[in-house]
This record gives structure tokens, sequence and C-alpha cells, in this order.
């Protein structure tokens, strides 16, 4: 399949950079937000999920309404909605968007956070439950008769989806980097999502991926496609992208570089998942690997969430790119730090020159 791009809805103008305190949703924002996605051809947009904020679907909903081609991620954890009834919303989703809704699921990376709405189940349950919701929606989506359950996690009796996706199912992602994750993703999901690592860590990763889906008997071409993030910090020249890099740290630290070294609070406690603390063991190698990917922004949010930098020219960017996309990343996911003007900006600069690349290579 070809390369595409994920991008991240955002509500309003808030941004990390330069939060608006207690902002609520924009309506005209999210819709000129959308429709910019949609005009620059991006694929996907991901809706994200926290315990404290707004509800996805309703997003995701709003999404489908104003836009024409781009597909909407609703992400979702299992603790927050039975199994019967995200497949019945899923579907909705995707027959008001005429088969544009996909799934991620969020295991759930941290204990505080997961117990906000209640669940107390530790990792490995929690990734247990997940293995069974999946299991669960793929037979509401693929059969119209009734049928019972009898898990570890879920039990009910003669339930009955009348409300079937366009294309007969759609698609689930599964995002992380512990085993279970591995596991559970390669050998259910049809796209596994990872933080930007560097080349070598991103292939043995995706080399994990692919063993467990193997594993589990999936054949060659039916493996999850594979989806990496970055945030690029680009730049007409690499001078003015590296000093925008530099801007946007000292931003997110606060204004107060420490000496130009990026640090983690001593009293920050490390990260329960295993995705930030693989982020941050390799910020601690260095700040710049392979091409043009930069680790400082990871220290200086903790790994909070997709936080690894490309910098660059809009070419340095393609390049690194496309570097992702010969290890076997099919779905890129790039947004930045001023949320609007940068989805603008890749639109112009970043996924024009990465189609045209992939499609000479493919006439030559």
């Amino acid at each position: 399949m070809p390369t595409e791009f994920i991008s991240v809805t955002f509500p309003n103008a808030s941004t990390e950079l330069v939060p608006i305190p207690n902002a609520s949703i924009d309506p005209d924002y999210l819709t000129r937000y959308a429709r910019s996605l949609d005009d620059y051809e991006f694929n996907y947009t991901l809706v994200p999920y926290g315990s404290s904020s707004y509800d996805p679907f309703t997003i995701g909903a709003t999404i489908a309404a104003v836009t024409k081609n781009l597909k909407v991620i609703i992400a979702l954890r299992p603790n927050t909605l039975p199994p019967t009834v995200a497949a019945k919303a899923l579907a909705t989703l995707d027959q008001l968007s005429r088969g544009r809704a996909v799934v991620h699921f969020i295991a759930g990376g941290s204990d505080a956070e997961q117990a906000k709405e209640g669940d107390f189940l530790n990792k490995e349950e929690r990734y247990g439950r997940l293995e069974e919701y999946i299991k669960i929606l793929r037979r509401a989506w693929e059969s119209a008769d009734p049928f019972d359950w009898d898990g570890k996690y879920y039990q009910f009796k003669q339930f009955s989806n009348q409300v079937r996706p366009v294309n007969g199912t759609i698609p689930v992602s599964v995002g992380g980097s512990s085993d279970e994750a591995y596991r559970i993703g390669g050998s259910l999901a049809d796209i596994f999502g990872l933080w930007g690592e560097p080349l070598k860590e991103t292939k043995e990763q995706i080399d994990r991926i692919y063993a467990e889906a193997k594993k589990a008997g999936r054949a060659d071409n039916d493996r999850p496609r594979i989806w990496v993030t970055f945030r690029p910090i680009v730049a007409e020249t690499e001078e003015l992208a590296w000093a925008k890099a530099h801007r946007t740290l000292d931003a997110l630290q606060g204004g107060k570089p420490a000496n130009g070294v990026t640090k983690t609070p001593t009293d920050t406690p490390q990260p329960q998942n295993v995705g930030s603390q693989r982020l941050l063991e390799i910020a601690s190698r260095g700040e710049v690997h392979d091409r043009a990917l930069w680790y400082p922004t990871v220290t200086a949010t903790n790994a909070r969430g997709a936080s690894t930098a490309l910098v660059g020219s809009p070419q340095t960017i393609v390049d690194s790119i496309l570097d992702y996309v010969d290890l076997g990343a099919e779905l890129i996911s790039i947004r930045g730090y001023d949320n609007l003007n940068d989805a603008i900006d890749y639109g112009r600069y970043v996924l024009p020159k990465v189609r045209e690349a992939l499609k000479d290579r493919e006439s030559h």
C-alpha cells in the first residue's frame, strides 16, 4: 500500500508552546483544522483520548461531517466503553463517514491515569482485556448473528449488532513498546503504532512485531502496517530550522534552558510505560540521531507522549521520512508545535515531496 500521512486533531488554538488555560472547543477552529488536513491530502487524523478531555466520538463525527477524504482515528481505552457499545459506536461513525473510521487502542500506560476513571487493573491485565476486546469487536462487525461471550473480562448473552461497517470491518490500531503490546498488536492489529526512535531501534521493533504476527499464523501480506510518529521542526534552511528548534525547546522548558543542556527534573517520576522509558534512555545517549532525529524535546517533556523531533529544511525532513519508509513504515504521523500552521507547512512542503520521491522510485 502507498505511504500515508497522519495528523492529530486539536479542538482549539491552544498549543504546548502557547497554552490557552481552560480552553473550550472552538468549532470554527476545529472545522478549519480538519478541512486544512483534507485540503493538503493528509490521509488520517487521530482524535486523542484523555481522562479529563473531550469525547473523541463526537469530535470524530464533526470532522467526518466537514471533510471528504480524511479518515478519522478514534483513540479508545477499553475501560471507558463496553465492547458491545464500542462496536456499534464505531460502525455508526463508519457509516456516517462513508467508511472512514479507524480505531486506535490505548491499553493504558499509567496506573494513575487509569485510576481516574475507575480502572484498577494492572498492566498485564489491561493487555489481556484489550486482546479480548478486539476479538469481540471483530466478531460483532463480521457476523450479524447473535452470539454469547464468556471471557475473563467480558460476559454477555445473545448480543446482536445490526450496525455494519461500510467495508465489512474497521481497521484496528495498537501501539506500544512492551512485549505484550508486540504480541497483541502483532497477532490482532491491522496497524501498529510506534514513537519515533532511531532507525536501528525502529527496525528492531518492527522485527519484533512481524515475528509475533508470524507466530500467530499471519502471512507476510497480512502483517500490521507500521505507523511511526514524529514532531518535525521545519524551516526554509537548516540554520533557520535549528534556530527554530532551540526556540521551541526554550519554550518547552518554560523559557529557562539549563545552560543549553536539557535535563529531566530530578523530582519528575519515571514514566510507567515502556515507550517513554525507551525514549528517555535513547535521549541519554545523545541529542541527534541518524539524519535529523532530535531528542532534547523528549527530556524537556519527560517523554510525555510523542515527543521526538525531526529538524531541518523540507528536503532533510523528506529524506528522514523516506529512511523510515525504507524500513517498512507505511504510515507516518507528523505534527508540530504550532498545530495549524505546522500542518499547513507539512502539507505544502513535505507531503508532496515525499509522494513525488516515492513516485519517482516506482518509475525507475
